[in-house]
């Protein structure tokens, strides 16, 4: 998912992406552990995009915190 994509979702929707792609994760490591996994570059592609997820909703905590500073 492209990160415009994500900046337009709603903060329950990326929570409900990054719930996802932290299973999807878990599910390549247990697959690469018993060597049944395909292609290991999905491991790599589902670490970043926990990241890209985890770095918006930090964004957006720190955005709300400097407009509660900024209204009080």
């Amino acid at each position: 998912m492209k990160p415009a994509e994500m900046r337009a979702m709603s903060d329950e929707q990326l929570e409900l992406h990054l719930k996802d792609t932290v299973k999807n994760l878990f599910h390549l490591k247990i697959q690469s552990a018993t060597e049944r996994l395909e292609t290991p570059s999905e491991i790599k592609k589902a670490k970043r995009e926990v990241a890209r997820v985890r770095t918006l909703q930090r964004e957006r905590q720190l955005a709300a915190a400097r407009q509660q500073k900024a209204g009080a």
